[in-house]
């Protein structure tokens, strides 16, 4: 299937490339094969129309120049050369040709200024939201950030990942509304995630470090859309020696541990918990809640692009129930194979930005499973297994 559509998608744009050359030898054809009365001026005004797109300014004079020379060889051949409407079509010809390449030139620069801006967008993406090292504090890590529109890269989702003295600290989030706003948030929150992460003692402090960065920001701005802003995030802290993960959850989707045998558990928080951003209208305090993550396990972090992208049914995405009794031989092809899953899932569209953020804890059992496990469609083996056994 997806041969087949590259296959048509090459031989339009080879049509497309050869279009104006066939006007022209059609319209030669045409005025050759017809009486007088009968003109073909208009397959040759076509003709550097369509060059002017999709060739160098160089080829779309040629084309022009190629054009009116068809137009006057065939008055000079059928002896019409001085005929009001042999200068009616050399007028409209020439015209037309003058029309591509101002057409030419203006597509050219637009085409220079969509690629600078989309380097600009890259280089303040990758600053704002830099890619991770593979392995950071012994532990394997991947990272995407996959845009809803074609050629976008900048959003609200965000992610980072920081060895700290108490473990590895990551966090993934997605800050509501778009645009500069959003992007501003989003550089707010992984600076003051990076300096929480090393100075705080408890995940639950850096939530709070979190919670009072925005606040500031919002009152920096002094601007009623932005106290209405907030961030959905999940804060998580992997240590060196316990085979565990502490998890704060702000409002946003479970995490989900993939294990070595294939089942898939999400990450439920004891308490729900309003987003950062509107600390002010709830009473309780973060709470870290503790779950395994054994040896060959993944940890998975995401945003709802992923849980709420629809099929054509409008049917949500379940990760965990696509994810179950899948085996991947490390956190990229897992990302890999969702990224790949979601979008055969809606039928190759995203609805909205989506961040993904992997985490393996190295062990035995990786070493020797390196063949994917076709997907499993229905529940996931782990949602009809109740949590508590595996909260610490």
């Amino acid at each position: 299937m997806g041969y087949r559509g590259q296959h048509r998608g090459i031989s339009a744009r080879s049509f497309v490339r050869a279009l104006p050359t066939l006007l022209i030898i059609g319209g030669v054809i045409f005025d050759l094969s017809t009486p007088s009365e009968f003109t073909a001026s208009p397959l040759f005004a076509a003709a550097p129309l369509i060059a002017a797109p999709f060739f160098s300014w160089l080829t779309t004079l040629l084309t022009g120049v190629a054009a009116v020379a068809a137009v006057l060889g065939l008055h000079i051949y059928n002896d019409t050369l001085n005929s009001v409407s042999a200068n009616t079509e050399l007028f409209t010809v020439v015209t037309v040709a003058g029309l591509a390449l101002i057409i030419n030139r203006v597509v050219l620069l637009s085409g220079e200024r969509l690629a600078s801006a989309r380097v600009i967008a890259e280089t303040a993406q990758r600053a704002v939201l830099p890619t991770p090292a593979e392995r950071i504090g012994g532990l394997q890590v991947a990272a995407r950030y996959e845009a809803a529109q074609a050629d976008a890269f900048i959003g609200g989702d965000l992610f980072a990942v920081q060895d700290t003295p108490y473990g590895v600290r990551l966090v993934v989030g997605d800050v509501r509304g778009k645009g500069m706003e959003a992007v501003e948030a989003v550089a707010v929150v992984i600076g003051a995630f990076r300096e929480a992460a090393e100075q705080e003692a408890t995940l639950e402090g850096v939530a709070k470090r979190l919670e009072r960065a925005l606040a500031r920001e919002g009152t920096r701005r002094d601007s009623l859309e932005i106290f209405e802003e907030f961030t959905t995030a999940v804060i998580a802290e992997i240590p060196r020696r316990d085979e565990m993960v502490r998890v704060v959850n702000r409002g946003h989707p479970e995490p989900l541990v993939l294990y070595a045998d294939g089942k898939v558990h999400a990450l439920e928080p004891t308490e729900a918990a309003l987003p950062l951003g509107m600390g002010e209208l709830s009473g309780w305090p973060d709470r870290a809640d503790s779950f395994p993550l054994p040896a060959g396990a993944t940890l998975l972090l995401y945003t709802d692009g992923l849980s709420e992208a629809r099929n054509a049914d409008g049917v949500f995405y379940d990760p965990a129930a696509r994810l179950g009794g899948r085996l991947f031989p490390g956190p990229e092809e897992l990302l890999d194979a969702l990224v790949d899953d979601v979008r055969l899932h809606t039928g190759g569209g995203l609805t909205d930005d989506l961040a993904l953020l992997a985490v393996s804890r190295p062990g035995q059992g990786q070493q020797g499973r390196r063949r994917i496990v076709p997907v499993v469609r229905g529940k996931s083996q782990s949602r009809g297994r109740p949590p508590d056994p595996h909260r610490v």
